[in-house]
């Protein structure tokens, strides 16, 4: 479904020029797929750029066979590709009524729209009309957010550390939506997470670091390695040399 060839991504600034990712070769088609690694990697990176949020310096990126590297992500958001980020957008005067149909692209009858909020954990009537603003917690944001995503009804949906800034109670919910998707969403799940238990419901994890690929595979051929046993190594070396910096936008 989607294929990234030679993708590289480079930034100048004053230091002079640097390069994010290197030559990324790609290949996904499973359901749900988790992108993991030190920070400061290029996790966030490749997956703004399979977003259409930047534009690779160089390389190609296919998606259901058609070639979308050049395409704007507001063009790549109708071929179905959705993003979510780390910290979902506060819309003052928009209620979630508002936003949820805007994903939609139309009116929403009160069980249509019952059944998105359903979906991620919340009760329609305590939320279909309250204003996606700062009474919301971070976990409340996160699961709209997801709810538009839902009734967007994309193909591809991508999610930037959907647990950070989220108390544990937050957490907990989440994982519920995410193995609830998992199991009832026609579309695929692409998520960028050092969480052990998203990563233990991924059908396929991406290790990468600094700028690589250094390991793709099955969640039963990866999560030994990265869990710090003897296998590991090999996998952990490839860290070295990583600045410990977030991943650069």
């Amino acid at each position: 479904m989607l294929q990234l060839e030679h993708v590289t991504y480079r930034v100048s600034d004053e230091q002079g020029e640097k390069t994010i990712l290197k030559d990324v070769n790609l290949s996904l088609s499973e359901r749900f797929v988790a992108f993991t690694g030190p920070n400061g990697g290029g996790k966030s990176t490749l997956a703004k750029v399979i977003a259409g949020i930047i534009t690779p310096t160089e390389g190609k990126i296919l998606f259901d066979g058609e070639d979308i590297t050049s395409l704007s992500v507001t063009e790549r958001a109708k071929r179905g590709i959705s993003y979510a980020f780390q910290q979902p957008v506060r819309f003052k005067g928009l209620t979630v009524r508002d936003l949820v149909e805007l994903a939609a692209g139309g009116s929403l009858s009160e069980q249509q729209l019952c059944g998105y909020l359903s979906d991620v954990g919340l009760c329609a009537m305590d939320y279909i009309d309250r204003e996606v603003n700062a009474s919301l917690s971070g976990g409340e944001l996160k699961r709209i957010e997801i709810a538009t995503v839902l009734a967007r009804g994309t193909k591809l949906s991508i999610f930037d550390e959907p647990e950070a800034g989220i108390d544990l109670w937050s957490f907990q919910n989440l994982m519920q939506v995410f193995e609830r998707m998992r199991k009832n969403n026609n579309g695929s799940i692409l998520i960028i997470s050092h969480q052990e238990r998203i990563l233990n419901i991924a059908d396929e994890i991406v290790v990468i670091a600094d700028g690589k690929i250094v390991k793709q595979g099955t969640r039963e051929e990866i999560m030994p390695e990265i869990m710090g046993t003897a296998a590991a190594v090999g996998v952990c070396s490839g860290f070295t040399g990583n600045d410990g910096k977030e991943d650069q936008e």
